[in-house]
């Protein structure tokens, strides 16, 4: 698992840095939306095995206008996105003949947009800001390296459990590891990057991107675990599915959005 692990992130990463730095902010929209679109397919086929049937093409299509919503009126229209994907879907399954289950279809449905399109709008709305593509490597990278570090320190380290009744490998030495990791990234990043940050700023934006991300990598894993699954998927060997790969990065992607606009810009 670890070889494959390694071997993906050996042609995966310099892949995403080669599409982020060269691409423009259409190339990367087409990244996201395509990651967006795998990722809700495994959300939702993870939903339908566990026999509640939500309206995937429904939220596929609401998934992708809020990954694009960001090269539009972002402000006027993630609120009428919001609504209707709310709306549409609950007056849909009220119409519909069948009506066992119809809410917690409706409830999965929503999830998924929210979760999968609405969250990975904020990396495309990240990257159309000043200087977004630096922005973004920061975001993605900081997360990685926070990743990276909790897996391998909770590996040779770990003994106190996280979690354990969500993600029973998690560990408390890990998920430190991952905020020092994250840290010396997010320094490391500033100053290649030429970043706008302190660095104090710089260390409380990885302290917030790590912190934020393992509570992502959490969520996911306590969403598995409630859908009796151990990874999303396998497009990825050694790592799992899409969602599996994301599932830190949507939360840490907010993190610094919010920071940029309310602090640095």
């Amino acid at each position: 698992m670890l070889k494959k692990r390694v071997i993906t992130a050996l042609w995966g990463i310099p892949l995403l840095i080669a599409i982020i730095w060269f691409s423009g902010e259409l190339g990367f929209t087409t990244l996201v939306a395509i990651c967006g679109v795998l990722a809700i397919f495994e959300f939702y086929r993870m939903v339908t095995a566990a026999k509640v049937p939500p309206l995937t093409y429904f939220g596929l299509i609401w998934t992708l206008l809020f990954i694009l919503s960001p090269h539009f009126d972002y402000n006027l229209l993630t609120p009428l996105l919001l609504a209707s994907a709310v709306i549409l879907p609950l007056i849909w399954l009220l119409l519909r003949r069948q009506k066992e289950e119809a809410f917690i279809s409706w409830a999965w449905t929503i999830a998924g947009i929210l979760y999968v399109g609405w969250l990975l709008s904020y990396l495309v709305a990240l990257r159309g800001v000043d200087a977004g593509r630096d922005w973004v490597l920061f975001a993605l990278f900081t997360t990685f390296g926070s990743d990276t570090t909790a897996f391998f320190a909770g590996q040779a380290l770990g003994r106190h459990k996280l979690a354990p009744h969500i993600s029973p490998g998690k560990t408390w030495e890990g998920a430190i590891a991952g905020v020092l990791g994250a840290i010396i990234v997010s320094l490391l990043l500033v100053t290649i990057l030429d970043l706008p940050l302190s660095y104090g700023q710089a260390m409380l934006l990885g302290l917030l991107v790590s912190i934020l991300g393992q509570l992502g990598d959490l969520t996911e894993s306590l969403f598995k675990r409630k859908m009796g699954v151990k990874d999303s998927g396998k497009l990825l060997p050694g790592h799992g599915g899409i969602l599996d790969r994301i599932d830190s990065v949507v939360f840490a992607g907010i993190v610094v959005y919010y920071y940029v606009i309310w602090v640095v810009l």
